[in-house]
């Protein structure tokens, strides 16, 4: 874009980046001098923008909020971005996602037509994830204001009272939670936005608690991994495998791979238990030749009986009848050092 309509846009881009904006400084940015600084920036209040020109030295120029939205100006890379945020948005389970998807259509009728095909390709070529239980609108409002204002709150949890000293609104793979200190419980809790209901008025402000390691963020994914405050599992361990680290690196996981040879690796992992983490070790679909720590390798046993106990017991080298139309393939027992 250029001309004045591109000089315009940048220079609502360069008053929307910074607070206050010197003229001088301004005009030597957008490189022009400082009478059609003064137009342009009559162009922008008359579309709508409230530019206030700020007294000093050598003068200056500040965006104020306004009390009416105006015409909105985006370069191309904003365009391309606000489209893909309306569309995530319009599946993101906040229950705004008609609005979203009327705003989506809104922009997308409006935009050039170089502007229309990227946006196009890039929807075909993405998938939203299913954003599973949306939250009302309200009750996200409700509960926001009372995060705000540090007012106490009531719930209804499914038909059961609580009281809850709200800390955080939280959004995590399509669902939200309130992050709250449970005054019934006397502790941390989480709590799906969409399986509350909040009761009115709120009660009596209160005085914030600081909350364990001061990131809301990674305090509620430590709560999905079953730890009490860090991010991290409760249980981790190493188990050194007898496959191609490449091989192993490219299974789905978040477990940290370390080349030993060209045909063993080290693996470093996590879960909510130690069985958990036993069993997750059997998606490498690899002879196990170390474990660590000792609770690992007790897991292995158990889970040894377990699975033996249903398929009676097996015979190391021995195999098993796949799906028809596939290979048969060595079924090993934890420990198994034979190829």
């Amino acid at each position: 874009m250029s001309g004045t309509p591109g000089r315009l846009l940048s220079l609502l881009s360069l008053l929307q980046a910074r607070r206050d904006w010197p003229g001088p400084v301004l005009a030597d940015r957008l490189e022009v001098s400082p009478r059609t600084l003064r137009r342009d920036v009559e162009r922008l209040r008359g579309l709508g923008y409230p530019v206030r020109a700020t007294k000093g030295p050598d003068g200056g120029y500040r965006l104020d909020a306004g009390e009416d939205l105006p015409p909105l100006l985006f370069d191309d890379e904003q365009a391309v971005a606000l489209t893909l945020a309306l569309r995530t948005a319009a599946a993101a389970g906040s229950g705004t996602g008609e609005g979203a998807a009327r705003a989506l259509t809104t922009v997308r009728q409006v935009l050039p037509s170089r502007l229309r095909h990227r946006v196009d390709v890039l929807a075909e070529a993405t998938v939203v994830d299913d954003p599973g239980a949306g939250a009302d609108p309200g009750v996200l409002l409700a509960l926001g204001r009372a995060v705000q204002a540090r007012d106490l709150l009531r719930l209804d949890l499914r038909g059961e009272p609580r009281r809850v000293e709200p800390h955080h609104l939280l959004h995590r793979r399509g669902r939200w939670y309130l992050l709250a200190w449970d005054l019934d419980r006397d502790d941390w809790r989480t709590f799906r936005v969409d399986r509350i209901t909040p009761k009115l008025p709120t009660g009596p402000r209160f005085t914030p608690r600081r909350l364990p390691g001061d990131d809301p963020a990674a305090f509620l994914e430590a709560r999905f991994k079953g730890s009490a405050v860090r991010d991290a599992w409760p249980c981790s361990g190493q188990v050194v495998l007898r496959r191609p680290a490449a091989e192993v690196a490219a299974l789905p996981g978040d477990a940290t791979v370390e080349a030993l040879d060209a045909d063993r690796c080290r693996v470093a992992l996590g879960s909510w238990s130690w069985i958990a983490l036993a069993a997750a070790v059997g998606r490498f679909d690899a002879p196990v030749e170390q474990a660590s720590p000792a609770a690992l390798r007790a897991a292995f046993a158990t889970l040894a009986d377990r699975f033996s106990a249903v398929g009676g017991p097996v015979r190391p080298g021995r195999t098993h009848d796949g799906p028809a139309g596939e290979p048969d393939r060595a079924v090993r027992v934890p420990g198994d050092q034979s190829r």
